[in-house]
């Protein structure tokens, strides 16, 4: 009669050893709060998506800035330099041209440079009579003074372009200096090229007249020669 007894106090033993021990289940991976499921792993995903979402957009608002930046230099590199010296610079050149047109005696012209020696400093002229000789001496001394007298005009009006050359170029330095893009800077350029033009235009008179004015005096001292020799020539015959 015991054998039961202690069969049943065993089998309590064990159900209260039981009932100590937790029992450890797998952890679900989201909870509950208030009745809203909360997944820790959706919402890892989501940060990360909407982190890479504003990435791209700020990619394309330096693109867009970066755009807008390169359409402003390219409107800046098609602006017009607003400083023109063209309308000064011929002035300039029509007023050294003007010079050079008002040549005394023999033009700058082939056809009359041609026509005056052959009419006052070679052939049959320099062994005509004595008037004709007197008269074509004068003429070409007159053609020595009217030269010089050219020359020194010409070379005046070339100093007096100095001044507005170098108001000039101080323009378009500044002009340069300044420009805001390529075609500005360009344009500053060419002018100062047309500037140099001038001037070399200038020296270039400068230089033919003061030329000129020698090819003169030295032609009427080979007159001059070869009417002494006639006249000698002359005088002995006599």
């Amino acid at each position: 009669m015991k054998l039961p007894a202690i069969r049943r106090a065993i089998v309590a033993g064990i159900l209260a050893s039981a009932a100590v021990v937790p029992i450890i289940l797998p952890m679900p991976a989201y909870a509950q709060f208030g009745g809203i499921v909360y997944d820790p792993t959706n919402y890892a995903q989501n940060v990360l998506t909407a982190a890479r979402s504003l990435q791209q957009i700020n990619n394309q608002i330096q693109q867009i800035q970066n755009q807008a930046t390169s359409l402003i230099n390219e409107a800046r590199n098609l602006t017009s330099l607003p400083f023109s010296s063209l309308q000064q610079l011929q002035q300039q050149v029509q007023r050294t041209q003007q010079l050079l047109g008002e040549a005394h005696r023999i033009a700058y012209d082939v056809q009359d440079i041609q026509q005056a020696f052959n009419g006052r400093y070679k052939g049959a002229v320099l062994t005509g009579d004595h008037a004709q000789m007197v008269a074509n001496a004068n003429a070409r001394w007159e053609d020595s003074v009217g030269a010089f007298q050219d020359a020194l005009q010409v070379q005046a009006g070339v100093v007096g372009n100095i001044e507005g050359a170098r108001t000039t170029m101080d323009s378009l330095v500044s002009a340069s200096q300044s420009a805001t893009g390529a075609l500005q800077a360009a344009q500053a350029g060419n002018q100062l090229l047309a500037l140099q033009s001038q001037q070399l235009a200038d020296l270039t008179a400068a230089v033919a007249a003061q030329g000129r004015a020698q090819a003169l005096q030295s032609a009427r001292q080979a007159a001059e020669e070869a009417e002494g020799r006639e006249r000698f020539r002359r005088f002995m015959g006599n």
